[in-house]
């Protein structure tokens, strides 16, 4: 059994359409990471906020109805392993600014960043400057097919 099995699908909000960022349906490795993460730019002058971890299948079809995303399917943000990181400017969440420094942090918690999806070298057609996630791209088809979930040393970039 996992984090996703255990408590996600057992929370009453499952199936909720609102925007979830609460920190307690982040897998406690993924939550731990995205702390560190908010707590580091903090000492380079940079105030994160965590703005969305858990997407639910039936806000995911929303925003797609919306045109908000290019993805109908919702994907890492359903395991508890992803979210998205904003700055945080006076309580109000932001997307405006360079966000090359979450990147650079993601990087050095071993979580992969939705501005290069953990391969800098590659042209990458769908980019999400504001996305971290704890699965590599490799591993996607795996946890959304039910067949495997990161235990807590999994590292995306060694995978």
């Amino acid at each position: 059994m996992s984090f996703y099995s255990n408590i996600i699908l057992q929370d009453a909000r499952a199936t909720s359409s609102q925007v979830i960022n609460a920190l307690d349906l982040l897998e406690p490795t993924t939550r731990a990471l995205v702390t560190e993460i908010i707590e580091e730019a903090k000492v380079h002058g940079i105030d994160l906020m965590v703005f969305e971890t858990y997407r639910s299948k039936e806000r995911q079809q929303m925003l797609f109805d919306q045109r908000a995303t290019e993805l109908k399917n919702v994907g890492v943000h359903h395991y508890g392993l992803a979210c998205d990181i904003v700055k945080n400017v006076n309580g109000t969440p932001s997307w405006k600014g360079d966000f090359s420094i979450l990147g650079q942090l993601a990087y050095a918690k071993k979580l992969i960043w939705g501005g290069d999806w953990g391969n800098p070298n590659i042209k990458h057609s769908f980019v999400d400057i504001y996305h971290v996630q704890r699965c590599s791209i490799r591993r996607q088809a795996a946890l959304f097919s039910g067949l495997w979930y990161p235990d807590e040393n999994y590292n995306p970039y060694i995978d």
